[in-house]
């Protein structure tokens, strides 16, 4: 058995985080582990299910201050010989994973592209340094989607060799459910209602505050429309003040946390993203898979779509052009989308034995 040491923040239910589980959990654990080293001191969500599955938690001190870092991955890496292959996920500061790793002589770096901007603000002007190195201490240039590749690596070295890894998921537990959808829309009230949906961490990225301002002017055109926000973040206080100068405090739930993501997409009658970027965002393929119609923004690469019902649209695009949108799908049966699923590579079961089989052979290239 070989094991891969994967550098996350901490294992939250987030986008990231989420498409690593679905990988994990698929794969041969005989043959390829997955361990992580968070970089965050906070318990992760997903913590308890990693032991279980017979993985490991390293907590490091964090990237504020590198001589610590770089001085924990060389006794880490001394202590635990067997890490020949570390995989990289932290966004531009997976920088210095990677240059530790290579310090260390790790002989297989990976670095995963997971999205395709880095956010404004004065916090970020130091990532925007740290990118243009990423491609130099890594060895194995990997990325959710060409666009994410291309924007990490630069399309020179993105297409002088890569592997694009689909955010694949278990459509069969993101077919559309009818059961579930009458049970939660009973739970929380929601009637018969048209419910906009929307899954996601409550962030200045994902921009959550244009989905509110979308829904008010939905809601005026239609009383019985609904809006529920799955997650939770630093801005939720912020989006229900919003909500409420908005005066729609009551057609607004915020379900916080929930780990039956799959049942809320049946609940929902359309999907909504706004992101100021992703890199290929699991939670749009995880719609789909629930034959949900989708209306993202275009930041958001159109490798995404699989199936017919998805529109995007452009941030400057008005509040009342995107509730139109929305509304223009019309209300339909929804089955299952396994086939197509299948055909466009997102189904996990094909796409972690995929993905397996690369580590398997990079590890064998260096014996």
């Amino acid at each position: 058995m070989i094991r891969i040491l994967h550098s996350v923040s901490n294992m939250d239910r987030a986008g990231i985080e989420t498409m690593l589980m679905n990988f994990y959990r698929h794969m041969d654990r005989e043959q390829v582990q997955f361990d992580f080293l968070q970089n965050k001191p906070d318990p992760g969500d997903y913590d308890e299910e990693i032991r279980e599955l017979g993985g490991r938690l390293f907590v490091s001190p964090g990237f504020l201050s590198y001589p610590k870092y770089e001085a924990y991955m060389t006794e880490l890496l001394k202590e635990h010989p067997e890490y020949k292959i570390i995989h990289t996920h932290n966004g531009s500061l997976m920088l210095f994973a990677l240059k530790a790793a290579q310090k260390n002589n790790v002989p297989i770096r990976i670095a995963h592209a997971h999205a395709t901007a880095i956010p404004p603000g004065w916090k970020n002007e130091f990532k925007k340094l740290l990118k243009p190195r990423i491609k130099y201490a890594a060895n194995h240039y990997w990325g959710c989607s060409n666009a994410a590749g291309e924007f990490y690596f630069t399309p020179k070295y993105w297409n002088a060799g890569h592997e694009l890894i689909h955010n694949a998921i278990n459509t069969d537990n993101f077919t559309f459910n009818e059961a579930a959808r009458a049970k939660l829309r009973r739970e929380y009230g929601l009637g018969d209602k048209f419910i906009l949906g929307h899954v996601g961490r409550l962030t200045k990225v994902k921009n959550q505050a244009k989905i509110v301002e979308v829904f008010a002017a939905l809601h005026r055109e239609d009383a019985n429309t609904h809006l529920v926000l799955v997650g939770t973040g630093e801005l939720e206080n912020d989006l229900k003040a919003q909500a409420a100068a908005l005066g729609i405090t009551d057609a607004v739930t915020f379900t916080g946390v929930q780990s039956n993501v799959n049942e809320w997409y049946s609940v929902f009658d359309a999907f909504i993203m706004c992101s100021f970027n992703e890199g290929l965002p699991v939670v749009a393929v995880e719609a789909q898979a629930a034959d949900l119609p989708c209306v993202l923004c275009n930041t958001i690469t159109t490798e995404v779509k699989v199936i017919d019902s998805v529109k995007f649209l452009g941030l400057n695009d008005s509040a009342d052009t995107w509730a139109r949108a929305v509304r223009a799908f019309a209300p339909k049966q929804r089955g299952s989308r396994k086939a197509e699923f299948e055909a466009a590579g997102y189904d996990i079961a094909a796409e972690a034995k995929r993905m397996q089989g690369l580590y398997l052979d990079l590890y064998d290239s260096i014996k």
